[in-house]
């Protein structure tokens, strides 16, 4: 463990930011929680961050960016408020890691293109449904082009939160164009379904793709070793249905379930968006250390 952190910073105490708090304070290698903001006095957020002994706010981000040692801060809100946060953080000097749907800095999957992005002062970690089928779309894309992929994300209604429900729109819009600006897919497509079923199912993603050529062993071999690389960060990650064949068509399903920290374990939908940016959180503090000597 290194002997020196990088300070973050966390805006939004709801279910994301709450789950991503504890993420960090838990595993996190080469991040500090120092702070995580609201505007709700009530929050269970702020409530948890007090007995962990993290500092906490209710006055918004003006707290957090006040407090001159944060490097990082990690946006769990809604689109349309980090579109603000994210102009306040570029003031400020603070790497901006979003986990809304706005799409303000490049699109990032940890397993296919963090490595580029590492120094860019605002990372998009696209949206929950991305993070889980860009990375099937990407490993068929390295072995045939791909015509066309759609994605149906299946998630529990209970996991759907405010924010969630808000930013449907925006959860379509930028899940289709990481499918091709990440995955590289010609065209992309999302859907998402609310499903109210009791006991409340996990997250499924359904994939769909139109490739050019059916190199049937190469794609199951690419799939396969892709799904291993995202369970070495999100361990509930796993392939339901593998690559079924159809003319140019190849089908795959991924399931994912929550690690349970904070969220219910069929919130898998909520838990690899925090898994993800604990991920790439890591490396970003990391390179930063490397960089202080």
């Amino acid at each position: 463990m290194p002997a020196k952190k990088i300070n973050v910073g966390i805006i939004g105490p709801g279910n994301i930011g709450t789950d991503l708090m504890i993420k960090i304070f838990k595993y996190s290698k080469f991040m500090n929680p120092k702070i995580i903001v609201g505007i709700y006095a009530s929050s269970d957020g702020l409530r948890i961050a007090d007995k962990l002994g993290i500092g906490n706010s209710s006055t918004g981000i003006g707290a957090l960016l006040k407090d001159k040692s944060i490097k990082i801060a990690f946006d769990a809100t809604t689109a349309s408020a980090h579109f603000k946060n994210a102009a306040l953080l570029k003031e400020a000097g603070i790497r901006a890691i979003d986990l809304t749907p706005a799409a303000v800095g490049p699109y990032v999957c940890p397993v296919v293109d963090i490595a580029a992005h590492l120094d860019a002062p605002n990372i998009n970690l696209m949206t929950c449904g991305a993070q889980a089928t860009v990375p099937i779309v990407w490993a068929i894309g390295t072995v045939t082009k791909i015509k066309y992929a759609e994605i149906v994300a299946t998630i529990a209604s209970k996991s759907a939160g405010p924010g969630t429900r808000q930013n449907i729109d925006e959860f379509t819009q930028t899940t289709a164009r990481a499918l091709e600006i990440v995955g590289k897919a010609e065209k992309g497509k999302a859907i998402i379904i609310l499903n109210p079923a009791e006991p409340p199912i996990l997250m499924r993603n359904t994939i769909y793709t139109a490739v050019a050529e059916q190199k049937k062993e190469e794609i199951i071999d690419a799939v396969n070793k892709t799904v291993e690389k995202v369970k070495e960060y999100v361990p509930g990650y796993r392939l339901r249905v593998p690559p079924i064949f159809d003319d140019d068509k190849v089908t795959t399903m991924i399931e994912v379930e929550g690690a349970g920290e904070y969220l219910p374990k069929y919130s898998g939908n909520l838990d690899i968006e925090t898994s993800a940016a604990l991920a790439v959180g890591d490396l970003v503090a990391q390179k930063l250390l490397e960089k202080e000597g």
